[in-house]
């Protein structure tokens, strides 16, 4: 556990260390120089006091890959202080994360653990998927590749060969008693258009309001002007409807 001896900089450190060994099921020496510009002798020095601290089992040390990797059924520190924003880690792990702005829903960190270590490896996973339609268990392969969030929850666009496209899959529909199982990507996989593309969303308060209620529209999502303009990728376009409540009775906004 960590205690009151540790200085609020260090405990930080290995708070910021357990969110990567929990979530992302790997952390090293540079990512802890990275994201706190300390230095080499000093990161040594966190991860020595880290693993001294940790909850059996301990990660352990992949000479080849030069990173500690979490075990499956990694534990961490006792006490990690608030709970760790998901975002924050996904998108200062992967510089390509994209999102929508709103909360974020709760995932299985197991699950995005294995879900991560196949992206950092270029490996397909073998998962159980759960299905909303049939509640169905279904046993396939994919090839994750990015991790992105709609606004709610996050999702990671996965190559599915079954279907030979590119899609979206929820990690907390993924079953914890999943083999994950792990095979090299070995071929090229074909081009995530959806993703690789970028989108203008324009959104603006709805036509058959009345001026005074389009003020109001405004000054309630904080913008000026016609209306509010984003970038996001064409894989999330799906998710905007229903992040921006445009296809509910009552809909304050539209989009132009």
């Amino acid at each position: 556990m960590i205690d009151g001896e540790l200085k609020p900089a260090q405990r930080a450190r290995l708070h910021y260390l357990d969110q990567r060994l929990t979530w992302l099921g790997q952390a090293n020496r540079r990512d802890l120089i990275e994201r706190f510009g300390i230095s080499n002798a000093q990161a040594a020095v966190d991860f020595r006091i880290y693993m001294a601290r940790v909850r059996a089992p301990a990660p352990a040390y992949d000479a080849v890959r030069k990173t500690y990797v979490a075990d499956r059924a990694h534990l961490g520190l006792g006490d990690v202080g608030e709970f760790p924003s998901l975002e924050a880690i996904y998108a200062q792990a992967h510089k390509d994360f994209a999102r929508l702005l709103g909360p974020t829903r709760q995932c299985p960190a197991p699950v995005m653990r294995e879900l991560n270590q196949a992206i950092e490896r270029r490996c397909f996973v073998e998962i159980d998927y759960v299905s909303m339609s049939s509640g169905r268990r279904d046993r396939q392969w994919i090839a994750p590749a990015h991790i992105a969030s709609d606004g709610e929850r996050l999702h990671v666009r996965a190559w599915s060969p079954d279907r030979s496209e590119w899609r979206d899959f929820l990690p907390v529909r993924v079953s914890s008693g999943s083999s994950f199982a792990m095979r090299p990507v070995e071929e090229p996989l074909p081009p995530d258009e959806d993703w690789d593309t970028m989108i203008e969303v324009r959104l603006r308060p709805r036509a058959d309001l009345t001026a005074e209620q389009k003020r109001a529209v405004r000054l309630e999502y904080g913008f000026e002007g016609d209306g509010i303009r984003f970038e996001t990728r064409r894989s999330l376009e799906f998710y905007i409807d229903r992040r921006w409540g445009l296809d509910r009775p009552g809909a304050r906004l539209e989009r132009y």
